[in-house]
């Protein structure tokens, strides 16, 4: 039996942030991740090929956020390997690559008179049917419909959405696109595209964004190398059995480390693996309402295929988007676009991703016929040959999308009502808190979480990943003229943040 101060669930974003804001705070801490390699989903993969050395995180990843704090911290951390990398990105459409953003010209001729025709009468329609007829909002079609019209929403976001969820849009919750999207429209789309030269717009993340000159997985490795320095522990391999409770607190956790059970008793625990697996570990087993709601909640997984290439460069995108339905796979991003240290020189890869539920048919595809049907798709394109082939890689990930069906939201509320009574748990992250949030977000629940214990006063961590705007919104750091501190989002209401904005921390 092992007594400490503080445990950690989960060595993702979530998790690993708040181990280094508690080991800054002087905090000791003990991590448990199941995997061997920490980082979660934004972990850096690698595959070694004789002197070759190719690396991928697990899909693309970029760092935009409207929280100075965070671009400070990681700053502070990567110093000169945390570099800006300009962002092209593109979707294939009908046999036809459309930029994104958009790019007004390339798009007019791209789709033509007779379709953008369409496109318009059809928005036209969805403005006279949801804004003066007032027809009710009760799904993601309805609402993907009533901003772009039905034309324009079905050449790529109704189609990519119901390839990433499998379940039809109007069976989608509309919060996904109010927390995606909101205030993004077919008007304000158009305006953007129109003004992407101007030199007096904001320059966001969309044109922009930071990334770690090796992988994403190097901000977490960077915090593991300073949190180990400490008496704080980090254990891979390692996973809990049973977490035990009375009146409402966390007394005891069993968990696995190194093969051998341990029994921990906490002051605190921090919680950032799949919210279902958590409350199904909980002793005693909580009401029968809240584990009847978390087997109503559901995840979408990945099935993703890393092929290695004897080819210099591919394509110039970060990532491309494949909507359309009879192409099986719905992202593919090639590494070294973010970064040339993302694999070996006159070398490149592609990292393929499927969104599949577990053992449907890809799931359980084997690795020669996962890639017999990427390459089929890609034969046509031009991009690369068998020939180019080095190798290919099959990596399966479980649970990576918490499903925002329309019941979710109810049965996440029991859940949530039911774990907020614990007095020394914090759970966070996306699969801790069954949210589909970005990699700042999850970050900034790790430091709420973090100043919660460290402040003894229980900050709002649902705050984090709520905001009403588009969630690609945001500067990078040369653009923000204030620069503010973690504070901005623990502190409980504006008039208090307000006051403290001037004081240094």
């Amino acid at each position: 039996m092992t007594k400490a101060d503080i445990i950690i669930l989960g060595a993702g974003p979530a998790g690993m942030t708040a181990a280094f804001e508690l080991n800054k705070a002087g905090k000791e801490s003990i991590v448990i991740e199941r995997e061997s390699k920490i980082g979660g989903l934004a972990k850096t993969l690698e595959f070694r090929e004789g002197d070759f050395l190719f690396k991928t995180d697990i899909g693309p990843h970029r760092f935009f956020s409207k929280n100075q704090y965070l671009y400070n911290l990681i700053g502070s951390l990567l110093k000169e390997k945390w570099i800006v990398v300009p962002r092209k990105t593109r979707q294939f459409i009908d046999g036809k690559f459309y930029d994104y953003p958009i790019n007004a010209g390339q798009a007019f001729r791209n789709i033509g008179l007779i379709k953008l025709s369409k496109i318009l009468f059809s928005y036209i329609s969805a403005v006279i049917k949801y804004r003066i007829f007032k027809k009710s909002v009760v799904n993601f079609e309805d609402y993907i419909v009533a901003n772009f019209g039905r034309v324009l929403g079905s050449m790529n976001m109704l189609n990519y959405t119901e390839k990433v969820w499998g379940i039809p849009c109007k069976q989608i919750h509309p919060d996904w696109a109010k927390q995606r999207i909101k205030g993004l429209n077919l008007m304000s789309a158009v305006q953007n595209a129109l003004q992407k030269n101007n030199k007096d717009a904001p320059k966001t993340l969309v044109d922009n964004f930071y990334y770690p000159q090796t992988g994403t997985g190097l901000i977490y490795e960077t915090m593991r190398k300073k949190v180990r320095k400490s008496k704080s522990k980090i254990y891979t391999n390692s996973y809990p059995v049973k977490i035990k409770h009375s009146n409402y607190k966390i007394t005891e956790v069993d968990v696995v480390i190194n093969g051998r059970k341990n029994v921990i008793k906490p002051s605190a625990l921090v919680e950032s693996i799949p919210l279902t697996e958590f409350v199904s570990l909980l002793s005693p087993k909580p009401p029968k309402e809240v584990i009847d709601a978390v087997k109503n909640l559901r995840w979408r997984s990945q099935v993703y295929m890393f092929i290695t290439l004897d080819k210099e460069k591919v394509t110039e995108d970060n990532w491309i988007y494949f909507p359309e339905k009879k192409i099986p796979f719905g992202r593919v991003a090639e590494m070294k676009n973010f970064s040339k240290d993302m694999g070996p020189k006159n070398k490149t890869s592609l990292f393929v991703e499927f969104f599949v539920f577990e053992n449907d048919g890809i799931w359980n595809m084997s690795k020669d016929e996962v890639f017999e049907l990427v390459f089929k798709n890609f034969e046509g394109l031009g991009l690369f040959e068998r020939k180019d082939v080095r190798n290919y890689y099959l990596i399966k990930k479980k649970g990576v999308y918490p499903v925002y069906d329309l019941n979710y939201k109810k049965h996440l509320e029991t859940i949530k009502k039911y774990l907020d009574k614990f007095s020394n748990l914090y759970y966070i992250g996306r699969p801790g808190r069954f949210k589909y949030n970005n990699q700042d977000h999850s970050m900034e629940m790790g430091i709420i979480a973090a100043r919660s214990i460290i402040d003894g006063k229980r900050y709002d961590i649902e705050r984090s990943g709520s905001e009403s705007e588009y969630f690609e919104k945001g500067y990078i750091k040369e653009n923000l003229k204030e620069k503010k501190s973690y504070y901005w989002m623990v502190l409980e209401d504006r008039g208090e943040y307000n006051n403290k904005r001037k004081e240094k921390h």
